[in-house]
């Protein structure tokens, strides 16, 4: 009998050594988190998150099915070495939310190997305060050099039917409204979600996109995206919603491989945000992160960007990017512009942008976008054109070097346009020819866009080839000193640190969408948690006249936020990129509430979020990067609220006057979105301001000091 109880108790002593070798605990800085690490016994890796001893990510897999290759990174791993580290650091961006940004966390490195095939694969787990990054990394070896994905196989198990907020998974596009509604809805909701779009191809009925907000029953806020994805194709989620855990779905490229891999190598970070208060989520700079340190030695050229532009009357169908209407068919360097006859709308002629240059140094705008002043436009969607713009020929009616000039004398720039119309190995062609056609007329900063399918054909917008394309031109432009803002291309990763003249993203649906049929007038309190989780957003507000039918008579479409609300936009929807984006003559019409678009910065000393609920409200306050003043902005849903403002982020001692820019009693997205309230009052950092927003309504207030 006593050798019985020694034979147990010996098992159990290998038992507990053989756990504890292939399990690890990982905590973070202010304890709040607990990472586990485990190996089921056939050696598949796990992982699980608590937050505040409460389980918010179930027991999940990781791991890799590779293609043509007999044993896949799924299972029979050892441990070989786990390392755990501490890191602390403050860094300082070249713009942003904040002057100032902490890097604290704690880092558990798991080398594992795979006893069969002897191949090693590390899964490198950071845990921050305010949630984790884990990677995997491929360290060079004999057994595993170049090797193709099938699919990642990443899971996030959820530990309930929480509620989402969603749009459909698609390798092409991101520009969706989103769907608040339970995990379980999803497949019910999943066809009434898509809506047309010039590109778009989904993948499951329960397949989102990252960054997803997720809110559990018990108020725990959790975010899942990725970070610095480099030389990777995008991730998208797709759910298995009988158990509720989202398996990593990644982006293929045109014959269905998702990755072409080279150790030594590692895959970007897949990043859990969570908290019990939503502010904490709009807070966190985890992304940014867990991406490199700048690279661009010299920064001095890259600046925070306030612009108008020929725009809105071509995105309303008011004005034309075309020059005419006579060409069906262009060619470029063969159709002879010069003969042809003018439509009559084309908008990017000398005159119009002479008057955007003039309204722009007049309030203190600093650039002027031009869209429509290459030639092409007559004939640049739809045909996968591969020669469509050369980015270097403008139609007769702009003259470069007359506007070039002009701006210069008025102390304003221009803004350069590329739109590729999808056609990457076109652009990549002329890119050297038009950066350097920027450098020589004075433009520093480009929108390009991909809109329609990418070719060649069978790529798509988000797989790894599109995505090694995006960083080629972001790091081609930092050559030439150029800042980029590109559209329909990947969504952010918080690149923008290492790559700091990435000054702006679309890649979701913004304002142009109001004048497409509207978007939901809650759209802008959700996509701070979402789509601006990774980086800023070009989301082009400022918007005064509602109805699209001023504009253009043919176009019924109206704008579903009130004019308070596209004030507060300026401060709740973070860019260095700010765009005025109504046509000059809205603005003349409203100059008491154009006053805040002229106050508002553009770069800040630090920022507070006051209150958030996704889909319900967003409130934050802002300081100036260069002065004492703030700006506070709150954008409000579907439904009438009062919030209650304290003002102890002022600082002691001090007045200041508040000028509050609020919507009036009878104001409502829909039927009388114009209708807005302007006070000032004397404030302190004692002071509490009580104001109502109506639905799609809001409030922007700027604080000056005395």
């Amino acid at each position: 009998m006593k050798q019985f109880i020694k034979s147990i108790s010996i098992l159990s002593f290998l038992l507990l050594l053989s756990t504890w070798v292939s399990a690890q605990e990982l905590k973070s800085p202010d304890g709040n988190f607990t990472m586990d690490f485990q190996l089921l016994e056939d050696g598949t890796p796990t992982y699980k998150l608590d937050f505040k001893n409460k389980a918010i990510i179930k027991s999940s897999k990781l791991g890799f099915e590779l293609k043509d290759d007999a044993k896949s990174l799924l299972d029979g791993f050892t441990v070989l070495e786990s390392k755990i580290s501490t890191f602390d650091e403050t860094w300082k961006p070249v713009w942003g939310e904040e002057s100032e940004i902490r890097n604290h966390y704690n880092e558990l490195a798991i080398t594992l190997k795979q006893n069969e095939t002897e191949r090693i694969m590390v899964i490198q787990f950071r845990l921050f305060d305010d949630g984790l990054g884990f990677r995997y990394e491929f360290p060079q070896q004999k057994n595993l050099v170049y090797f193709v994905i099938k699919e990642e196989r990443t899971e996030f198990a959820m530990t309930g039917d929480h509620t989402a907020f969603w749009i459909p998974g698609d390798y092409d596009t991101q520009e969706y409204d989103y769907t608040e509604s339970r995990l379980s809805e999803i497949r019910g909701l999943f066809d009434g979600a898509v809506t047309p779009n010039a590109s778009q191809q989904q993948f499951s009925k329960t397949g989102v996109q990252t960054a997803l907000m997720l809110k559990t029953d018990e108020g725990i806020y959790i975010n899942l995206h990725e970070a610095a994805l480099v030389n990777y194709a995008c991730m998208h989620l797709d759910l298995d919603d009988t158990n509720f855990v989202f398996t990593s779905w990644l982006t293929p490229d045109a014959v269905g491989d998702k990755g072409q891999m080279q150790a030594p190598r590692h895959t970007p970070w897949r990043t859990i945000i969570a908290s019990d208060d939503a502010t904490d989520i709009l807070a966190s700079r985890m992304t940014y992160n867990l991406n490199e340190p700048n690279k661009i030695e010299d920064t001095s050229w890259i600046h925070p960007v306030k612009y108008i532009g020929i725009w809105w009357e071509m995105i309303t169908g008011s004005g034309s990017w075309a020059y005419t209407d006579e060409f069906p068919s262009v060619q470029l360097g063969k159709t002879d512009y010069s003969k042809a006859k003018p439509n009559g709308k084309h908008s990017a002629n000398t005159q119009h942008v002479k008057d955007y240059i003039d309204f722009a140094s007049e309030n203190g705008m600093d650039a002027v976008l031009v869209e429509g002043w290459n030639v092409g436009w007559e004939d640049w969607f739809g045909h996968h054109k591969e020669d469509v713009f050369d980015f270097v020929t403008p139609y007769p009616d702009f003259n470069v070097a007359e506007l070039r000039d002009y701006a210069k004398s008025k102390n304003v720039k221009l803004v350069m346009h590329h739109e590729t119309s999808g056609a990457v190995r076109n652009y990549e062609r002329h890119l050297d020819q038009a950066y350097t056609f920027m450098n020589d007329n004075g433009y520093d900063a480009v929108k390009s866009g991909y809109v329609g399918d990418i070719l060649p054909k069978g790529q798509n917008h988000y797989n790894q080839w599109a995505v090694n394309h995006y960083q080629f031109a972001i790091e081609k432009a930092a050559d030439y000193q150029i800042m980029v803002n590109a559209h329909e291309a990947v969504r952010p990763t918080g690149l923008a640190r290492t790559w700091p003249n990435l000054i702006g993203n679309e890649s979701a649906r913004g304002t142009e969408y109001q004048a497409f049929g509207g978007s939901k007038p809650n759209h802008v309190t959700v996509l701070p948690f979402t789509r601006l989780i990774g980086g800023p957003m070009d989301y082009t507000p400022g918007i005064f006249e509602m109805e699209v039918s001023k504009l253009n008579p043919d176009n019924q479409s109206h704008v579903n936020s009130t004019l308070a609300n596209q004030l507060a936009l300026y401060v709740t929807m973070y860019s260095p990129l700010q765009m005025a984006a109504d046509v000059i003559e809205n603005y003349k019409r409203f100059p008491d509430a154009f006053q805040f678009i002229k106050d508002v910065p553009v770069d800040w000393q630090q920022s507070q979020y006051l209150e958030a609920e996704p889909g319900d409200f967003i409130t934050v306050a802002r300081q100036d990067k260069n002065s004492a003043n703030w700006f506070v902005g709150n954008v409000n849903g579907t439904t009438e609220r009062t919030a209650t403002i304290v003002l102890d982020f002022l600082e002691k001692g001090k007045k200041y006057e508040a000028t509050i820019y609020s919507d009036g009693e009878n104001a409502h997205y829909k039927t009388n979105p114009q209708s807005y309230i302007i006070q000032s009052k004397t404030v302190t950092a004692k002071s509490k301001l009580k104001l109502t927003s109506v639905p799609g309504g809001g409030f922007a207030i700027s604080i000056k000091e005395l």
